[in-house]
């Protein structure tokens, strides 16, 4: 498929995730928060939803976690406008609460997918564990998986912390840089390495 293709496909997706209804969380947001980044991303960052600033804006990962995740992502040389961010739910949960199953099944079924299938990137990074429990089954751990590449129905994922916890922990932030150490060496090999 061009990119072109893709990029428009990826933008009538972001114009219906603006307009979405499909579950409770519609009902307490400001703006929806589809995501940005290229079509032809080889890296998808996958949160697990907006926060306060992202419901404001209707971009992801504006607020201090966000602002964490650029440093991590400089310290390995990687540019944010390289891949494409976004999370499991696309609507601010109400008061930050954890996304609930319904919600999460809603939104990855009618949104997630679809963009993970028009973006084909190389590699998912999963943040935290609502991200690595939806895209790896409800037994996934980030304790256990985190720095690892995980293989699922054809798509590979990297499992980490979520940048959020990092600020609250100091030992999730020295887990977390290790990980993108790890992360970054990956993403410099060449594609067709395993």
């Amino acid at each position: 498929m061009a990119i072109e293709d893709s990029s428009e496909q990826l933008e009538n997706l972001a114009s219906g995730i603006r307009r979405c209804i499909a579950c409770r969380l519609h009902e307490s947001r400001r703006l929806a928060v589809p995501g940005e980044g290229p079509a032809n991303a080889e890296i998808v960052l996958l949160g697990e939803g907006p926060g306060g600033k992202e419901d404001a804006t209707g971009r992801p990962f504006v607020g201090p976690a966000g602002r964490y995740l650029d440093k991590l992502l400089q310290s390995q040389g990687i540019s944010r406008n390289r891949l494409f961010i976004t999370n499991c739910v696309k609507c601010r949960p109400p008061e930050n609460r954890t996304p609930r199953r319904d919600e999460l099944k809603t939104c990855t079924s009618t949104w997630l997918e679809r963009q993970l299938e028009l973006i084909s990137p190389r590699t998912v990074v999963l943040l935290g564990q609502v991200a690595a429990r939806q895209m790896l089954g409800d037994t996934a751990t980030v304790s256990e998986l985190h720095g690892t590449v995980q293989e699922r129905d054809g798509r590979r994922y990297f499992v980490t912390y979520h940048p959020a916890a990092a600020l609250r922990f100091d030992w999730i932030a020295a887990t977390l840089r290790e990980d993108f150490e790890v992360l970054g060496k990956l993403l410099a090999q060449p594609t067709d390495s395993p």
